[in-house]
């Protein structure tokens, strides 16, 4: 979906396929059938955004078969869906019994991760609507932290370096500009706004900055207007938003509180958790750990599991619905926006508890539609208005 901001800037609204499963060709075409489309027609949107997840194998694909992008684009426009950003965090195998840490793999100390991202730059190029102004695609915060020796920084400096080289290489060819925004990840090298400071300040700003993921800043107990401000004083631009919230238990000494957050520890994806006493914030990696009485339950917890926008989760567990109302406010409702693609990333929905989780294809039809009409109240209250596809952008 499109909407208009009052400074006239188009800003788009997508929800991110990395919540579907599939890894080739066919099977994407058939999610934008099985689920998109009826999102888009549940919504009763002309246009509804997709920003695709697109493993190793299909980018490979589409970067070396014209007749396979060609198929892509048409499909999506026959369908009313429109790709102005990739999500490159996962390289493949999302959807794996176990994913965990792996999901950090390759880095950006590995020339794979430098290939790929670029790759996906090139896609994009080929599927940004004719009026759409740039394309970005999201990527991990360098690195898993550990291990992080001098040399693997500097490699990956290199690498950036190069990156944005090729993304000018990119736009000289195709006539598309495409940025990349790196995605600060609790537990990562980059896991808050202070390291991204420090990790990435000095990238080319036309080329590089920041996917600015809510439930991320949320875990890391970041206040969103300070967290902004060190992003501009860095010359980092938000070049995307992943619009999500995270779990939060007010008081994890609470049985019950425990009870309901043991159902959100499952095997598939890392669910590191925080908490923040007296302002510090500290720790574990994983919400079992958190549980097994590795984190200090005196104070609030928050944990990475992005949890569905529209609804609360069983009591007394809450969301922080909250901080990603401040950010979006921070973000979009000031005299200029400072971001102008947004994508709901709530890519945990085949891992909800199971009295949560969807029962079928129309189960996620109905929730993914249902968040993306909560953010575009949001929208709304912040003076943006719908805009139709015919409308020129700008």
């Amino acid at each position: 979906m499109r909407f208009r901001h009052p400074d006239g800037t188009t800003v788009h609204l997508a929800y991110c396929s990395n919540v579907h499963q599939a890894e080739d060709l066919d099977g994407i075409v058939d999610q934008l059938a099985a689920y998109t489309e009826p999102v888009r027609r549940t919504l009763d949107a002309d246009l509804l955004g997709i920003g695709l997840w697109l493993a190793r194998d299909v980018v490979t694909e589409l970067t070396t078969d014209p007749a396979a992008l060609r198929r892509l684009r048409t499909e999506l426009a026959a369908r009313g869906l429109e790709t102005v950003t990739l999500n490159a965090f996962p390289y493949g195998g999302f959807h794996r019994e176990v994913v965990k840490k792996d999901v950090y793999l390759p880095d950006w100390t590995d020339p794979a991760r430098l290939r790929y991202t670029v790759d996906c730059a090139r896609v994009l190029a080929g599927l940004l609507p004719d009026d759409a102004r740039r394309g970005s695609v999201s990527t991990l915060p360098l690195a898993w932290r550990t291990p992080w020796p001098a040399e693997a920084r500097d490699t990956a400096r290199h690498a950036l370096d190069r990156l944005t080289g090729e993304l000018a290489r990119v736009e000289r060819e195709t006539g598309r500009t495409v940025r990349v925004g790196f995605e600060p990840e609790p537990g990562c090298v980059v896991e808050n706004t202070v390291q991204a400071a420090r990790e990435l300040g000095g990238v080319d700003p036309e080329r590089l900055g920041i996917c600015l993921d809510t439930c991320h800043l949320a875990v890391q107990f970041e206040e969103p207007l300070a967290a902004l401000g060190r992003l501009a004083a860095a010359g980092l631009p938000v070049v995307k938003v992943q619009a999500s919230s995270a779990l939060q238990a007010d008081d994890p000494t609470d049985p019950q509180a425990r009870r309901a957050l043991a159902r959100f520890a499952e095997p598939r994806f890392l669910h590191q958790t925080r908490t923040a006493p007296n302002g510090t914030v500290t720790g574990v990696d994983d919400l079992p750990e958190a549980l097994a009485g590795g984190l200090d339950p005196d104070s609030s917890w928050r944990v990475h599991f992005h949890a569905p926008l529209h609804a609360r989760p069983e009591p007394p567990l809450t969301t922080t619905t909250t901080e990603l109302t401040w950010t979006l406010d921070a973000l979009l409702g000031g005299p200029q926006a400072l971001c102008d693609h947004i994508e709901v990333e709530t890519y945990t929905w085949s891992v909800l508890p199971a009295h949560l989780r969807p029962r079928d294809r129309e189960g996620l039809v109905t929730g993914l539609a249902a968040e993306l009409a909560w953010v575009r109240g949001r929208f709304e209250e912040l003076g943006l208005t719908s805009h139709s596809r015919k409308e020129p952008v700008s």
